[in-house]
């Protein structure tokens, strides 16, 4: 049965103002560029900008990850001790016991397997608890967060991991057409990511459960096992973006990770994931890493100490809220 033309004008009318919420982001990152142009002369040489991205890569898997347990209007606060144990266990699968590892001196391929076979567990605990036991997700990955630092220190000693070979810092250190191999990385499954969400029915599952998780289960669809999923990938992801900053910084400390999550919300707030569930998209939180890994980019090069960055991020995600409340009265 053919459309009324008033249906189709109004279906295409949604897309493009869908579209529009999902470049928001745009303009500001645009503005941003000008004014890191004006402070730096630097700023828009491709060695500052693999720089940006470079230091990016691990930040957009952890959104990514992060903004799809939201969506399906869940919390996982683990992902940044996620970032630190997990790597931390593969290198000391791979370093000798002279180098603080275990002695196994395994080959990497395997450690890193091992690496993401850890993030996998992480998230099955979380999955299980918040999912079948029906606990709290935000106390549920506090505690392990906690539990999860204190594991990592006490594996490692509270040292630092070096000795490493080179092929473990593979992903961050490698380059093709300028970039790290890790930005290519993140793009791609950014990419996925989006076409997974707006065209599976999977994807379009976890925003039906985000949005109401009682319909959702009444229309068929499987919730548990699809909220376990994506607590399952996000921890993967998280061991992933654990090895790309392990790269990038070229070791491994105790703290690794650590803060991790302000920033990693900061980008999904900003990017447009309702905290609400059931709303944001992958290209939003996307251009919400880009922008927070430009302005910390022009912080630096403007000599602003670090630790007013993170006072700078609270601020945005402030400002994203008030303006997201008198765009959409309805959001939270």
């Amino acid at each position: 049965m053919q459309q009324p033309p008033a249906a189709d004008k109004h279906r295409g009318g949604n897309a493009i103002l869908g579209l529009l919420r999902e470049l928001a982001l745009v303009p500001p990152i645009v503005a941003l560029i000008v004014i890191g142009a004006y402070v730096d002369g630097n700023f828009l040489t491709l060695a500052n900008l693999a720089t940006i991205l470079g230091a990016s890569a691990a930040l957009s898997l952890l959104v990514l990850g992060e903004s799809l347990i939201i969506i399906t209007g869940k919390f996982d606060l683990t992902l940044e001790s996620n970032v630190g144990i997990t790597p931390a266990l593969g290198a000391m699968l791979v370093i000798p016991a002279a180098s603080a590892g275990f002695g196994t001196e395994w080959p990497v391929a395997l450690a890193l397997s091992c690496t993401l076979l850890a993030g996998a567990i992480i998230g099955i605990l979380n999955g299980f608890m918040i999912v079948k036991l029906k606990l709290n997700a935000f106390i549920v990955t506090l505690a392990m967060l906690i539990v999860l630092r204190g594991l990592h220190v006490g594996v490692t000693e509270g040292q630092t991991l070096w000795d490493k070979p080179s092929s473990f810092f593979w992903l961050a250190t490698k380059t093709f057409l300028w970039m790290p191999i890790s930005v290519w990385l993140a793009l791609i499954v950014f990419i996925c990511a989006g076409v997974f969400m707006r065209y599976h029915r999977t994807g379009r599952a976890i925003y039906a459960i985000g949005g109401n998780a009682e319909a959702a289960r009444a229309a068929g669809i499987h919730v548990e096992r699809i909220t376990m999923g994506v607590f399952i990938f996000a921890g993967i992801l998280a061991a992933v973006a654990g090895i790309i900053l392990t790269g990038y910084v070229g070791a491994i400390s105790a703290s690794q990770g650590q803060g991790m999550i302000f920033t990693v919300f900061a980008a999904a707030v900003i990017g447009g994931i309702s905290l609400d569930g059931g709303k944001g998209s992958m290209i939003g939180a996307l251009t919400g890493v880009l922008l927070l890994g430009i302005v910390q980019n022009i912080l630096t090069l403007a000599q602003v100490p670090s630790f007013w960055i993170q006072a700078i991020y609270g601020l945005i995600i402030l400002g994203s809220l008030m303006i997201a409340r008198i765009t959409n009265p309805n959001s939270q």
